[in-house]
């Protein structure tokens, strides 16, 4: 291999490995705005066939919101049978669609 193929093999190794970095950080980096993004709430209603929640919030901080009490689509349906009336949760809401909508949710710690 001459000197030129080598130094070309060692830069696509380069840009590979530096791209694989790059996705990790900005997966990483997405990661921690959601948890960034995490409002508390409370789980008022849980309405299946609408695919709704209604949710006592506190500040949604992403959206210049005061805590107050919402009902909000959800992004998944799957998410509808994590909770129950009445669960102290934490999620992140957005506007998807124009619609305010329940994008990530977990059980309050």
């Amino acid at each position: 291999m001459n000197h030129l193929n080598k130094v070309v093999l060692a830069a696509v190794i380069g840009f590979s490995f530096a791209s694989v970095g790059s996705v990790a950080y900005a997966q990483q980096a997405s990661a921690s705005a959601a948890q960034a993004a995490m409002s508390d709430g409370e789980i008022k209603k849980v309405d299946k066939e609408a695919g709704k929640l209604t949710i006592k919030h506190g500040e949604l901080k992403n959206l210049g919101m005061p805590g107050m009490t919402m009902v909000f689509k959800v992004q998944d349906p799957a998410m509808l049978d994590k909770v129950k009336q009445g669960d102290k949760v934490r999620f992140v809401a957005d506007k998807v669609g124009g619609a305010l909508t329940v994008t990530a949710i977990e059980a309050a710690k």
